[in-house]
């Protein structure tokens, strides 16, 4: 199984054709085999945007005016899939289409929505709609469609009845697939393990990230704040998670932390990860 790590873990380390180059070299020589790209991070964004993402612990950098098509075929990585937004594939599904096979890959990623109630049950069978006609979409362009969860999925909708459950009814599995994140669905208090096993071969991709504490000194309390770790220094059940991924039938595996990385250095982190993976995937 192939593995990966998030563009959005690299956003303070890619800001330069130099650094981004170093980077990119490390992490091939960590044994990972690419990416998964961002298009709001291969491309120019605003200032504000990049302000933003700051903000909520995920900065994007000012990597966009790179040419990443160079770089990764320069450092020998390849793409998992691209990461957009459902309205950009509605809007030019065409343009969306030519920029991921142009990085060779067949898989375009809705990473969820903003200012969106996932607490309706219509608001998210709608949402089910929209899905399926883009996944149609894609499909006829030769690509596979997926949906990214975080924790917001698990909301309930009606009694015993949460949005996942909704989206995974109401899409169509011809059309959409998904690519599933344990840690999201572990901060919301969920078994990730029974989901995965609920998605079955739906599941095509994997992001993976350990929780726990890391310690600060002395805590004030009993009580120690949770957070992604390096894979392996966690609380995470990940030899399970990874059973059920391999059931699955699952094509690839995505590391992905936005923080609380060892060091405050991200690289160093998803170096330490790798030594986790070695053990299972990378050769």
């Amino acid at each position: 199984m192939k593995t990966y790590v998030q563009q959005i873990m690299l956003g303070t380390v890619t800001g330069s054709e130099e650094a981004a180059r170093s980077t990119l070299q490390r992490i091939k020589a960590a044994g990972y085999d690419g990416l998964e790209l961002n298009r709001f991070m291969i491309h120019p964004t605003s200032l504000l945007v990049r302000l933003m993402t700051r903000a909520a612990g995920m900065p994007t950098g000012k990597g966009g005016h790179l040419d990443w098509q160079a770089l990764l075929r320069e450092a020998g990585l390849g793409v998992a899939s691209l990461h957009t937004d459902l309205g950009s594939l509605e809007r030019e599904p065409e343009a969306v289409a030519r920029e991921a096979q142009a990085f060779g890959t067949d898989k375009l990623v809705i990473t969820g929505m903003y200012r969106f109630d996932y607490g309706s049950e219509d608001a998210v069978k709608g949402l089910s709609d929209r899905l399926n006609a883009a996944g149609a979409k894609a499909k006829a362009a030769g690509l596979s469609l997926l949906y990214h969860n975080h924790n917001v999925e698990l909301l309930p909708v009606a009694p015993g009845r949460r949005a996942y459950d909704v989206l995974l009814e109401e899409t169509d599995p011809a059309l959409i697939g998904f690519e599933f994140d344990s840690f999201w669905f572990t901060d919301g208090g969920a078994d990730p393990k029974a989901w995965m096993e609920r998605l079955g071969r739906r599941m095509k991709l994997w992001h993976v990230t350990d929780r726990g504490s890391r310690p600060a000194g002395p805590a004030m309390t009993p009580i120690v704040k949770c957070d992604s770790l390096e894979l392996g220094t966690g609380n995470m059940d990940l030899d399970g998670l990874r059973a059920a991924a391999e059931k699955n039938g699952v094509e690839g595996i995505i590391l992905e932390s936005h923080r609380n990385w060892i060091d405050k250095d991200p690289i160093r982190s998803l170096e330490m990860s790798a030594q986790w993976l070695k053990e299972r995937y990378i050769r």
